[in-house]
């Protein structure tokens, strides 16, 4: 059989319950006007936080990365390098006949050219990085900009 009755339930409240409205003036006064900035400040504050660690997290994931495949490759980048470097020496030695240790030289003198322009390179591109996180920079920036300009 199916009960098709309506219930009803009774719930107890209490006698007086608060009023959650506040009172009359309450509202504007200059304590919860400075409390109420005081507090977006501190949430603005712990925003600015948050997406600044998100964003070196992020940056340093991919430097991490980079580093990783960047590592791997000076290793692998070395190795041929030593190849080629013997067989350079030894391919002048007896395909222009020098002596050995002028292969050598003239091996050691192109390397070290080479070396010198990279390294000179490097130091450009590092001169030209920021390593700041801008994005959150620029944002706390604006975010300043509108808290202190005044409106019109």
């Amino acid at each position: 059989m199916i009960d098709t009755a309506p219930r009803t339930a009774t719930i107890d409240t209490p006698a007086a319950l608060p009023d959650s409205t506040p009172a009359p003036g309450a509202t504007g006064t200059v304590t919860n006007l400075v409390s109420g900035i005081l507090d977006d400040a501190q949430t603005l504050v712990r925003q600015q936080i948050s997406m600044l660690k998100a964003e070196v997290r992020e940056d340093f994931r991919r430097s991490k990365q980079a580093a990783e495949f960047g590592a791997l490759g000076i290793v692998m980048l070395t190795v041929g390098a030593l190849g080629l470097v013997t067989a350079l020496a030894y391919y002048l030695h007896e395909h222009y006949e020098y002596s050995m240790w002028a292969s050598w030289g003239i091996t050691g003198l192109l390397f070290t050219l080479a070396g010198l322009g990279l390294a000179f390179t490097s130091y450009i591109l590092l001169e030209r990085f920021n390593p700041l996180p801008d994005k959150t920079f620029n944002a706390l920036q604006e975010n300043l900009s509108w808290k202190t300009e005044p409106k019109s």
